[in-house]
């Protein structure tokens, strides 16, 4: 799918630059361009993740929380937690996890810090930052966006859609957005919520679902032009 709605970025104070390997496609935004530095942590997080799935197959096909019984690396531990949490696959946080790791890795280099992995994002920041809600054929897709306040980062910003985009999802909103303390958890809270979101008549299920979330504190679900959000969100009008 081309990401278009990357092309509606716009930050005076930072480098935008995208970062491609393998399956893993990057735009990230950072005080300069970090492009080797954001490659060698994409290396190291795919490698950790692939190394643990060449020993344990299940953990890339299962749809469903698995259990591990011995010590295992953090991005995985982490993962496989939030599979727990949710009741989905511990690859249903794959992106999430990637743009977590990435960006608190280039942290140490920038303190203003967004990446964005297939509308799974990561975000710290020194300053206030605008997320635009991308929504595909809905009516309120790029209309409106949500401010994030300093206090409320590092977060993680992470949207599953049941109409676009190639993740797997068994629901069929236009947009789940949620707003939580980590991009992993995030990014399994989306895909769970969005799973249960099968009519308009959903949305309120799938918010209860996710703000019983320990580490959730926002949500926006669309459904073609019906609108439902909960917690400690700005929600703003976005003009062309």
């Amino acid at each position: 799918m081309e990401r278009y709605y990357r092309m509606l970025v716009s930050h005076k104070d930072l480098v935008d630059f995208k970062v491609i390997y393998k399956s893993t496609d990057l735009f990230v935004s950072a005080e300069k361009n970090f492009s080797k530095k954001t490659e060698n942590l994409v290396k190291k997080c795919r490698n950790k993740i692939e190394e643990f799935i060449y020993r344990n197959p299940n953990f890339e096909s299962s749809l469903k929380p698995i259990k591990v019984d011995y010590k295992v690396d953090p991005i995985i531990k982490f993962m496989i937690e939030a599979s727990y949490k949710t009741g989905v696959g511990p690859m249903a946080t794959v992106a999430g996890a990637v743009a977590e790791y990435v960006g608190k890795g280039l942290l140490k280099y920038s303190k203003n810090v967004i990446i964005e992995n297939g509308g799974d994002i990561f975000l710290s920041s020194t300053e206030d930052r605008i997320i635009g809600i991308y929504a595909g054929e809905s009516s309120l897709s790029n209309k409106i966006g949500v401010k994030i306040k300093i206090k409320q980062m590092p977060c993680g910003v992470c949207t599953s859609s049941g109409k676009i985009g190639h993740s797997l999802s068994f629901g069929k909103a236009d947009a789940v957005a949620i707003f939580a303390n980590s991009s992993i958890l995030a990014d399994a809270v989306a895909t769970a919520a969005c799973n249960i979101v099968n009519t308009s008549d959903d949305i309120e299920k799938a918010i209860n679902f996710s703000k019983n979330i320990i580490g959730v504190w926002g949500v926006i679900i669309i459904y073609d032009d019906k609108l439902g959000s909960w917690g400690d969100i700005n929600i703003i009008s976005l003009k062309k």
